[in-house]
């Protein structure tokens, strides 16, 4: 099978053709060249249809994992032009070569915040830029798909907050927060957060990849969901932590927020505090993904060893490079 994996030099992208596509024969498309895997990389945007249409030649299924996702994004036509558009661009791409197959990940952003475990049945509601883009994108997929459900298939992935090894995120700051003692607490902490270890987001794709039928969207987490109490504790018991019980109250978290965003504005630059991120630090994001569970597939990892395994690496030895992938 001939896979076209574009967004592929990115933190999921490169652990999926690190770990998982061996049996393929694969080519990586992406607006910067990987820093693992340069020898399978073609540099092309998906806002170029022309080089999508070319590059696409040949192919039997596409992985789309590009996408424009950070907080911070100016200006905010970007999560369109890239999220909405590039999607059209590599649907009209794959319709010129007479490709039918595609998995694209999405987000459970596409739900907003503080919903009660949703599933995939939920109503979305987006409460930001990126969510909205890519619910939007959602419905290109299915308007794609329904022109022709007889030969098409796509599987949408609704994937939680990502973590894992090399990844410089939101759980990455946490995570290094707390080895180095500077984390404060905001809010109470009974939130409950929902997970996916990267290792175990690309094993579902590979697995998606023999086991496509019809439309099909799935959220995916790695459970049991843990409250931000319970992912402070597991994180000292596993780095020999012990932090003081101290909680800062929400709203004080949240007007120094807004001063940040101001400072941000007023100073031209991206800082790491900012009242969207302490909302979602502070919000209960916990999704149901018990369809994918029960697709008949087995996660290679649990929650814990996840967290374990990225403890580790980061903090308790030596990388053996300096590739890191920025995210949110």
């Amino acid at each position: 099978m001939q896979i076209a994996l574009i967004g592929g030099s990115g933190f999921v992208g490169s652990r999926l053709l690190e770990n998982e596509m061996a049996k393929y024969q694969v080519k990586n498309f992406d607006k910067q060249n990987s820093k693992l895997f340069p020898e399978i990389t073609t540099i092309v945007d998906v806002r170029d249809l022309d080089g999508l249409k070319e590059s696409l030649k040949s192919v039997d299924l596409v992985i789309l994992l590009a996408a424009e996702h950070r907080d911070d994004v100016s200006p905010k036509s970007l999560y369109y032009d890239i999220n909405v558009g590039g999607t059209e661009n590599v649907l009209k791409a794959m319709s010129e070569n007479n490709i039918n197959e595609i998995i694209f990940t999405s987000s459970v952003a596409v739900y907003g915040l503080n919903k009660i475990n949703p599933n995939e049945q939920h109503p979305e509601d987006p409460f930001n830029h990126y969510g909205k883009s890519k619910l939007e994108a959602e419905r290109v997929l299915k308007k794609w798909y329904d022109e022709s459900s007889i030969v098409r298939k796509v599987t949408i992935i609704r994937p939680t907050v990502i973590f894992g090894e090399r990844n410089r995120g939101n759980v990455y700051n946490l995570l290094k927060q707390i080895a180095s003692e500077k984390f404060l607490m905001i809010g109470n902490g009974n939130n409950k957060k929902s997970m996916a270890y990267v290792g175990n987001i690309v094993a579902f794709i590979k697995y998606n990849i023999e086991e496509m039928k019809g439309f099909k969207t799935y959220i995916y987490t790695d459970g049991p969901d843990l409250t931000m109490n319970e992912l402070v504790l597991l994180i000292e018991k596993v780095l020999g932590k012990k932090l003081p019980a101290i909680k800062l109250p929400y709203f004080i978290g949240l007007i120094a927020g807004y001063a940040f965003d101001i400072i941000a504005k007023l100073w031209g630059t991206k800082l790491p505090v900012s009242s969207v991120r302490v909302r979602k630090f502070c919000a209960t994001t916990q999704f149901n993904s018990e369809n994918a569970h029960k697709s008949g597939f087995n996660a290679p990892f649990t929650l814990n060893e996840g967290i374990s395994k990225t403890l580790q690496y980061e903090f308790n030895s030596q990388p053996k490079d300096d590739v890191i992938f920025i995210t949110e």
